[in-house]
């Protein structure tokens, strides 16, 4: 799936299709995906969740994540060495509070900034060279018009075309206030709220059970009402 493909059908459903004369040029366009991608992202992080290697600073307790992060998901483990186990930051000081004073070595210990979703701490704080296997949530960068948005499933296209037919159906609502921007916005978060409720059924097979469990409940109960 590239912007190109979500272009194609934008211009189907907004009619504007004539190549000679164009309401919104391909840049407009393309600009809209890229902003409907962002919007993406703050509805539904976990599809953009990724697993790397996070390089630490070396000697201080507070670590950043890589700036194209929109936040910490999960620390795993010491590169080639051992893993690290999440702790409560707030039961360490007390029970602990010199922990900030250790010498550096390796880590073994992580705790989220709970204000601050882009900064960790490390316990002890680690040595130079110290690099950690981790997950977070990645902001991808602006895609050019032929480029493969990666970071989505193409199962996502219908969605993408959604959320930039509400860009530039917008732009039509300052001169005709006829509600197919508010359609497609409400479309778009619609089929991305459902992707977190299919999740029930596919990631967790006791969930998926009780389900239809209250499924097929539901459907006996309406037969012998």
């Amino acid at each position: 799936m590239t912007p190109q493909d979500v272009i194609d059908d934008v211009r189907q459903l907004v009619q504007d299709t004539d190549s000679a004369s164009y309401r919104y040029t391909d840049a407009e366009m393309l600009g809209f995906v890229n902003q409907t991608v962002k919007r993406v992202i703050i509805l539904r992080p976990d599809l953009f969740s990724t697993i790397t290697t996070i390089t630490t600073t070396p000697n201080t307790v507070i670590q950043a994540m890589p700036s194209d992060s929109l936040r910490l998901v999960e620390l795993y483990s010491v590169q080639s060495g051992n893993v690290l186990t999440e702790v409560n930051r707030e039961s360490l000081d007390q029970t602990y509070p010199a922990w900030v004073s250790d010498p550096a070595g390796t880590p073994y210990n992580y705790m989220r900034h709970v204000r601050n979703p882009n900064r960790y701490f490390l316990y002890p704080r680690p040595v130079s060279g110290i690099v950690i296997t981790g997950e977070y949530v990645q902001i991808p960068a602006d895609y050019a018009i032929g480029a493969t948005i990666a970071s989505l499933p193409d199962a996502y296209l219908p969605a993408l075309v959604d959320g930039t037919v509400f860009l530039a159906e917008s732009i039509d609502d300052e001169h005709a206030n006829n509600g197919r921007a508010k359609l497609f916005l409400d479309s778009f978060t619609a089929s991305l709220g459902a992707g977190l409720t299919s999740r029930e059924l596919t990631d967790s097979e006791s969930g998926g059970l009780e389900r239809a469990r209250r499924l097929a409940g539901d459907k006996y109960k309406r037969m012998t009402v």
